[in-house]
């Protein structure tokens, strides 16, 4: 992943937050938001509730990039995208981390919209 694509600033991370529209599956909750950058960018969120060591969350984070990276297509410009990792993403091997992955980008690309805040 470019470090264009990359979503650093806290700022940015709440305002897709507060302001953005989510999807949630069992490995992920995803939230986006519409900028005027011309390209997407990806935020990934791994609490220490998942694992006390960074190792474990470093890891978790290099997988999700990497699949990530192995599907850039589906990804619409002018996009945040803020990926927040669950739980379940110990115990789930890579093929299942991407598939979860796909579905919730499929479910969001096939809808055209996210579950609106209210």
């Amino acid at each position: 992943m470019k470090k264009i694509n990359i979503v650093k600033e806290t700022k940015d991370f709440e305002k897709a937050i507060q302001q953005g529209s989510f999807q949630k599956n069992k490995h992920y909750i995803l939230y986006k938001r519409t900028t005027e950058t011309g390209y997407y960018r990806f935020g990934i969120s791994v609490g220490k509730k998942i694992s006390n060591k960074a190792v474990v969350r470093n890891l978790l984070k290099r997988r999700l990039k990497s699949i990530i990276d192995n599907h850039k297509k589906l990804y619409q410009k002018n996009q945040d995208y803020i990926i927040i990792m669950k739980r379940s993403c110990l115990e789930a091997s890579y093929q299942e981390l991407e598939t979860s992955f796909l579905e919730i980008m499929k479910k969001e690309n096939k809808e055209g919209e996210f579950n609106e805040r209210k």
